[in-house]
């Protein structure tokens, strides 16, 4: 009877919770990282079907370095999971509890089956709290296991209800049996096994055969005798059924993978790789390796790869008795379970049946995957063995005054594997505390040293962490990867040399590629980036770019599909300034993938370089349809759409600034442009109070001071603009536009011409040659009416830039007045009376001509540089040449950038118009003079 009671229920429920509420505090560790933060497939933007084309770590399966691990309705789990709560860790583990809990209710059905009330408890209560389950459970991506495990058993429960009460055959429940069968696939590989033990139970206990009696019918049949029995030809009918369909699941699952194993190394499974008899010893001593952690799960651990376990090279290592033991045992139970038809006989076959069968695949005996041991393989088979267990205690309790003391016994085991589970489950706290404590188990693991290493990397601890590679290059000497990270270290430390002698001696150990012939051996995708690695090292010294191609070009010809190398080598040529031979490797890489929004965003860098910005709008458009919250795409899209001078442009410029905002709160640079879109469309009020929030950001922003206090000016708001002017000054002494600005309203508005003067000549003392500067210095003279002064400066700028009219008419000017007062017998200098109104009249003009250069050229700091920015780490197409803390312009307003400015007609005529009316007030100036 599969009965099971509320209360029941409620115990199990409790007794999970009991034992892993204090995994809700723990994070993503291990394999979470891949299958969860970097996993593309959780988040919302990316499409449902790619789910169905990736791997369960979101690589697609058409590619070499996939995992072909197909598992889509495990990761649509996380998905949901990303919906309701984004990346909070708490949500993940929370579910999988749950999904436990529902997978020891389901085990007491099915246990109910075949042994009676009390021992199916004792069995279900075993798998609720074995220690061995805290990798499945606390482990996020053991989700796999668990899915797997409520489908698989879903399936056996409903196949049977697949006899009726007459011994006829009832199809639906073999259809839904199918169907779930096909469920558990999806969610992991070994849900399809659940198909062995459904012909386990038919044959043994649904018909009741023992192997005697199997070889009896079966030599009864051959003989021709009475033809087939109806039972046995029922039996066949619903095998077939359940075989074919097997069968066509296992042929999509080939053509899901594309007829390819994945490539695993040496390291991750030492034995795979290994001759005989040395391959088939080892991996038959991993089996009662499997069975003691089972039996006594008192050292677990998260990894049990590399050199954990060494490998049986002879057949006088002791080892092989353990092999010898546990084949003995299995054969002993076997044949106890096939010779009789009692109830302990079909309990201990359906437990070898759970035991045997869902580890078929993961046991390396018919073909090799890619780790030794995994504690998380053993969460089905861990069920043969409680259901094992369960029925020794009821054997020993039916033994005379046995009875209290295998209650006591089975009390103590209980308390002390919920113990040991409820303690196990804050190792999986953080990469730090799970790896430390692997390492208290097995210190010849170099991945372990090597993991250890990594958490504290990411804690930026960079010394203790190259002590951690350190032992595990010595650990494992031969190990690709433990010299990689040495040399990513060194590098992280500024110890260049040290780094690209690590990445040399990981170089050495890759297969060499022999001149003239085929290169056919399978490399690890992440063995080689190796190459990216020093590569990107040795192409910061700009002698060795050439060099550094080298690499990027080998890494390429050992695998042509290596999209990373195409990646790093059109960052490179970029550099380089090989403009077309960059955008050929991004399009080489799009070829490989056109689903990498990062790799749309780099190739529109390329156009802009190329200036094509018609091209990189429409480059940054495809990458933001993969990903619409890709910042970089948006801020350098919403950029371009700024600086394109098109008004009809702007409001999805607009609207890209807020969402980069969004992503980035902190980074100034997107209220900065808000703030330069606004004054494009005289929105004065939303420009101020973007640039303020620009401001409050990063204090001494140049750029959004600048602007800020022109936009003041602009609007008559000269008092507002002076504060913000000695701000920007203050930090950036030497900005000589602040400074013209600066001066040109000291003069005009507060008729400080000692102030404006110094202003002027500060920029002179910078920069002896700048026209507005000295032009400027020269109406200042003129305000101080020290004419020969004002004209040997005048002189002196007209030789600096003898094509500018103003400066001589200017000039003109002076004379004719210098003329006139010396006919009226007045002094040239430092006199006061009736040239005070031309002088006032003459001031503006030559200020205005710097206020007509801002206007031309001066919106400081459209953040050029932040076009050039690029996706983070090696993603990079182009890296910003004044970084992000501050995308200004240099002081003379060049644009730092290899960027093309555009402008309106709008701006155009603007300027036109402000040059027209200069050139009226000069001859209304004129007039006045020559009236005087």
């Amino acid at each position: 009877m599969a009965f099971v009671s509320w209360k029941e229920i409620v115990l199990l429920t409790g007794l999970v919770a009991g034992c892993y509420w204090n995994s809700l505090s723990c994070g993503f560790v291990f394999d979470d990282v891949s299958a969860i933060l970097d996993n593309k497939d959780l988040r919302p933007t990316t499409p449902l079907r790619n789910l169905f084309l990736n791997d369960f770590w979101g690589t697609p399966m058409t590619e070499e370095r996939s995992h072909k691990s197909y598992r889509p309705l495990t990761v649509l789990t996380f998905r949901l999971n990303y919906l309701f709560s984004e990346l909070s860790a708490a949500s993940y583990h929370l579910l999988n509890v749950v999904l436990h809990a529902v997978v020891c209710v389901l085990f007491l059905r099915v246990c109910r089956l075949f042994l009676d009330k009390t021992s199916g408890l004792v069995a279900a209560l075993m798998f609720a709290v074995h220690p061995i389950h805290t990798e499945a459970v606390t482990g996020v991506v053991g989700r796999a296991e668990l899915l797997s495990s409520i489908f698989l058993l879903a399936a056996f429960l409903s196949y049977t209800k697949s006899t009726s009460a007459d011994h006829s055959i009832v199809w639906t429940p073999i259809a839904l049996t199918v169907v779930l069968v096909a469920a558990a696939t999806l969610c992991k590989e070994q849900g399809i096994t659940v198909v062995g033990i459904c012909c386990v139970y038919e044959v043994f206990i649904a018909q009741g055969f023992t192997l005697p009696m199997l070889i009896d019918t079966l030599r009864q049949i051959l003989r021709g005798k009475d033809g087939f029995p109806y039972a046995v030809l029922q039996t066949l009918l619903k095998l077939i059924v359940l075989i074919i369909s097997t069968l066509l699941l296992v042929i999509i699952r080939v053509q899901v993978i594309q007829s390819q194993l994945p490539v695993f190394t040496r390291f991750d499974n030492p034995a795979a790789v290994s001759s005989t008899p040395s391959r088939q010893l080892t991996f038959n001593y991993l089996l009662p390796v499997n069975a003691w952690l089972l039996l006594n799960p008192s050292e677990l651990c998260c990894d049990w790869t590399m050199g954990t376990i060494p490998l049986i090279d002879s057949v006088l290592d002791l080892r092989n008795l353990a092999t010898l033991a546990f084949y003995t045992l299995l054969g002993l139970l076997a044949h106890h379970s096939l010779r009789y038809r009692h109830n302990s006989a079909k309990a201990v076959m359906m437990a070898l049946s759970f035991m045997v069968l869902p580890f078929i695949p993961a046991s390396n005996l018919f073909f090799p995957v890619g780790f030794v041991v995994a504690e998380r393989v053993l969460y089905v088979p861990s069920m043969g063995f409680c259901v094992l267990i369960a029925q020794g205690f009821k054997i020993i309790s039916n033994i005379g005054q046995m009875k209290k003391i295998s209650w006591l016994m089975i009390g103590v085991l209980l308390t002390t594997h919920a113990v040991k589970t409820f303690n196990r489950n804050w190792d999986w706290e953080s990469e730090y505390t799970l790896f430390t404590s692997a390492l208290k188990v097995n210190k010849n693991n170099a991945k372990l040293w090597n993991n250890v290493g990594h958490a504290l990397e990411n804690q930026n601890s960079y010394e203790r962490a190259l002590k951690y590679f350190l032992q595990a290059t010595r650990v494992q000497p031969d190990d690709i990867g433990a010299h990689m990270n040495v040399g990513r270290t060194y590098k992280n430390l500024n110890r260049s040399k040290e780094a690209e002698e690590a990445y040399l001696v990981a170089k050495s150990l890759m297969p060499q590629v022999i001149p003239g012939k085929k290169y056919a051996t399978r490399v690890a995708p992440n063995h080689l980036n190796v190459y990216i690695n020093l590569a990107n090292l040795i192409r910061a010294n700009d002698s060795r770019l050439e060099e550094a191609d080298q690499l990027y070009r080998q890494a390429i010809s050992m695998r042509p599909d290596f999209k990373q190398a195409y990646i790093s080598r059109g960052e490179l040529l970029l550099k380089m300034n090989k403009l077309t031979d960059a955008r050929d490797a991004y399009l080489r890489a799009l070829d490989l993938d056109r689903t990498n929004a990062d790799l749309w965003y780099n190739l529109a860098i390329v156009n802009i370089e190329m200036k094509d910005p018609a091209e990189a709008l429409k480059n940054f458009n495809h990458a933001l349809e993969l990903s619409p919250r890709h910042k970089l795409a948006l801020f350098n899209s919403a950029l371009l759409m700024q600086e394109s001078g098109e008004p009809k442009f702007w409001p999805e410029a607009n609207r890209r600034f807020l969402m980069y905002v969004e992503e980035e709160p902190n980074d100034a640079n997107g209220y900065f442009n808000l703030g330069m879109l606004a004054m494009d469309a005289n929105e004065n009020a939303a420009a101020e109070r973007w640039m303020r929030k620009a401001i409050s950001l990063q204090a001494g922003f140049r750029s959004a001071l600048f602007n800020l206090a022109l936009l003041y000016s602009q609007n008559k708001r000269e008092t507002d603009a002076l504060p913000v002017l000695d701000e920007l000054l203050q930090h950036h002494p030497e900005h000589i536009k602040g400074l013209i600005l600066k001066g040109d309203i000291l003069m005009n508005h507060k008729k400080d011409t000692r102030g404006a003067k110094t202003c002027f000549e500060r920029i002179l003392s910078m920069d002896p040659t700048n026209v507005q500067g000295k032009h400027n210095l020269c109406v200042v003279y003129f305000e101080e009416r020290d004419l020969p002064r004002a004209e040997r400066c005048l002189e002196e700028t007209l030789a600096l830039a003898p094509n500018e009219e103003y400066v001589r008419r200017h000039l003109s000017i002076v004379r004719n007045k210098m003329a006139a007062m010396s006919a009226a017998g007045h002094a040239l200098s430092s006199e006061k009376g009736a040239s005070v109104s031309s002088a006032k009249e003459e001031k503006p003009q030559g200020v205005k001509e710097a206020a007509d250069e801002t206007a031309v050229g001066v919106k400081e700091g459209r953040s050029a540089e932040a076009v050039g920015k690029a996706a983070k780490g090696e993603k990079n197409a182009r890296k910003s040449s004044g970084g992000a803390a501050d995308q200004s312009e240099p002081s003379d307003g060049s644009q730092t950038g290899k960027r093309t400015t555009y402008k309106s007609t709008k701006d155009i005529k603007d300027i036109e118009e402000k040059r027209a009316a200069a050139l009226k007030r000069l001859e209304e100036i004129e007039r006045i003079l020559s009236n005087d």
